[in-house]
């Protein structure tokens, strides 16, 4: 269930940078509830493109990690990582709008919680 759920984080995160990287304005304004008139600004388009690129890092890393790391360490990692999917999520809730932290952090958190109890 854990690699599940964290593979499902990480396509997540794919998801997301398609979405900031190669959408247009228009899907981009629905996906994060902004205006299409800032989205057309190249300072914002940049920006997005940059969280992008984190975002995409960040799902090749949970995947990799669900690869490649060896069970032992593998719980350690993806609560570490979970860790930061949920503080980024919640911090994105606070600053951005409130989904965020159903659509990013909650997953997260609930891997957390099978981490520890499994």
């Amino acid at each position: 269930m854990i690699l599940f759920l964290s593979t499902f984080i990480a396509l997540e995160h794919f998801g997301f940078m398609l979405v900031e990287m190669f959408a247009k304005p228009e899907i981009q304004s629905k996906a994060f509830n902004l205006p299409i008139s800032f989205l057309k600004n190249d300072y914002a388009q940049t920006a997005l493109k940059n969280q992008g690129i984190y975002n995409g890092m960040l799902s090749i890393t949970i995947l990799l990690s669900n690869i490649m790391v060896p069970s032992a360490q593998l719980k350690t990692i993806l609560f570490l990582l979970m860790s930061y999917v949920t503080v980024v999520g919640i911090y994105g809730a606070f600053t951005v709008t409130k989904k965020i932290f159903f659509i990013q952090s909650l997953p997260a958190i609930f891997t957390i919680l099978l981490i520890l109890i499994n």
